[in-house]
């Protein structure tokens, strides 16, 4: 972690309304002369990590961010109410016009690898390059990776899986989980439902990389409260409405990108976003790079997914630079 670029603070930050009940946390960083680039964090619900500044060299980028909808420091915490990947999108775009960028790099982890493909397909033009991680395609197939019985997650994590989906009926569906999770977040009983909460957390933080650190990935640990709500709500709700993306909808659009040049990054062994989607994703998208990083899952605290992800962004800098 050493050789990362130094954590810079923002010099800019401040809210946005988007019209519809919804007011966006969003800051700025680095140059504001550098190339302008949108970090879009992943979830749905997870909010801005500490230190996501530090892919990025702060004298070569205006680095860009927000928290989505419901989580973060975004209002109104925790909401559902227009709250889709459309509503998302049109965010991005009203954010762009608002902070006068006319073209800019987007940046994009797991959901947030989904909506800046979402984005760039709706886009293209506004778009100068793409960097990835943990590609998450939105497909059922992916969706099932992640939570089905059948899913790579569960075959690998049977123990974990048993804990995740104790009281749901076979078969196990990833339909019949988030509906089973849905009706819990939604109980009365307060102690019931923050149990809900942390075990869909757990679950996700288990399957994130390799090797947890000690005290990590157990019903005793400790958890931010607001951060297990935004993330095991957020992507309950989005998984049970299938991303409100159309099934397979972004490989048939692939080709609309693929004039923009971009970098994928994908752990060997993620378990929550499937290696075969990035591969995937690379075949039909001609100008993209592929790195598939050793030894590594999928979370970016793992060592070689971090240091892939800097020399993207140097990388796809020098390109800019070099094209001007």
């Amino acid at each position: 972690m050493k050789r990362l670029y130094p954590d810079i603070g923002c010099y800019s930050s401040g809210y946005f309304e988007t019209g519809d009940g919804h007011t966006l946390y969003y800051e700025e960083s680095g140059n504001p002369d550098g190339f302008p680039v949108l970090y879009l964090h992943g979830g749905p619900g997870a909010g801005l990590s500490p230190g996501y500044r530090r892919f990025f060299d702060g004298n070569h980028f205006r680095i860009i961010a927000f928290e989505q909808r419901g989580c973060g420091r975004s209002k109104p915490f925790g909401s559902l109410e227009n709250n889709t990947t459309q509503h998302i999108l049109n965010d991005i775009a009203a954010l762009r016009a608002f902070l006068k960028v006319d073209k800019w790099i987007l940046f994009g982890g797991s959901w947030g690898s989904t909506l800046a493909m979402m984005a760039a397909i709706t886009e293209p033009n506004t778009v100068s390059g793409l960097i990835l991680r943990g590609v998450f395609l939105a497909r059922r197939e992916d969706r099932d990776w992640f939570i089905s019985q059948h899913g790579a997650a569960a075959t690998l994590f049977p123990e974990h899986y048993e804990m995740f989906t104790d009281g749901i009926n076979p078969p196990i569906t990833t339909t019949s989980v988030c509906e089973h999770y849905q009706r819990m977040f939604d109980s009365p009983d307060e102690l019931q439902r923050l149990a809900a909460l942390k075990r869909w957390y757990i679950w996700e933080e288990r399957l994130s990389r390799l090797s947890l650190p000690h005290g990590t990935g157990e019903f005793t640990s400790h958890y931010p409260i607001n951060l297990m709500t935004s993330l095991a709500k957020l992507e309950c709700h989005y998984l049970s409405h299938q991303c409100f993306i159309p099934e397979n909808f972004i490989l048939q659009n692939v080709h609309k990108i693929n004039h923009i040049p971009g970098t994928i990054v994908h752990g060997r062994y993620d378990v929550i976003c499937s290696t075969k989607s990035a591969y995937t994703l690379h075949q039909a998208w001609s100008n993209s790079e592929l790195q598939i990083v050793q030894e590594a899952g999928h979370s970016t605290s793992e060592p070689g997914i971090a240091l892939a992800l800097c020399r993207a962004t140097r990388d796809m800098s020098k390109y800019l630079r070099e094209k001007k």
